[in-house]
C-alpha cells in the first residue's frame, strides 16, 4: 500500500523531472540565442535536477515503496527576453519548494521523521536555488535592455552564480 507520504514524494519526481526538462530547454533556447554562458548555466541546472529526481527514486525504493517514473509535461521553448528566461526560472524554484514544503507539512503530521530528516537537504537546496534565481533576476532587471550588459551577463553568469552559493 502506497502511503500519503510516499505519493507525495512520487508527485515530487515528476516535479523534479519537469524541471530538469524545463532548465534543457532554456539551455537550448540560449545556445540558439548566443547565449553559451547563460546555456551552460541552464545545461548545469538541468543536470541537477535530474540528479535530485534521482536521489528521490533511490530513497523511495530503498524504504521498500515503489517510485514511479511519470510522464513529462512539454516545457516551455520560447522566451521573448533574458529577463523573461529568468523569471521562469524563478517561478519553477518558488513551484519546487511550495511542493516541498508539503511533504513536510505531511511528514510532520504524520510523524515520519526519517522522511522529515531526508528532506531537509531539499529545503537547504531550495533556499540556495531560490536565492540564486532572486539575484540573477536582479541583475538582469538592472541592466535591463542593454546589450552590452546581456554579453557581460552571459560571461560571467557562472561566476555570479558560484559567488552566490558561497554567501548561503
Amino acid at each position: 500500500m502506497i502511503t500519503e507520504i510516499e505519493k507525495l514524494l512520487n508527485i515530487q519526481i515528476g516535479f523534479e523531472a519537469n524541471a530538469s526538462m524545463q532548465y534543457l530547454a532554456m539551455a537550448c533556447w540560449a545556445d540558439l540565442n548566443g547565449f553559451n554562458g547563460i546555456a551552460t548555466f541552464f545545461y548545469t541546472q538541468s543536470e541537477e535536477e535530474r540528479l535530485h529526481m534521482t536521489k528521490l527514486v533511490k530513497f523511495i525504493n530503498e524504504r521498500n515503496g515503489e517510485a514511479i517514473i511519470p510522464a513529462l509535461e512539454k516545457p516551455k521553448s520560447k522566451f521573448d527576453s533574458l529577463h523573461e528566461l529568468f523569471e521562469v526560472f524563478l517561478k519553477q524554484e518558488e513551484f519546487v519548494t511550495e511542493h516541498i514544503n508539503k511533504i513536510i507539512f505531511e511528514c510532520l503530521n504524520r510523524q515520519d521523521y526519517n522522511v522529515h530528516n531526508f528532506m531537509q537537504w531539499y529545503v537547504a537546496e531550495q533556499l540556495e536555488e531560490e536565492a540564486m534565481a532572486r539575484t540573477l533576476l536582479d541583475k538582469l532587471k538592472i541592466i535591463g535592455d542593454d546589450k552590452s550588459g546581456h554579453y557581460l551577463f552571459d560571461r560571467d553568469i557562472n561566476a555570479i552564480a558560484a559567488a552566490q552559493s558561497k554567501t548561503e
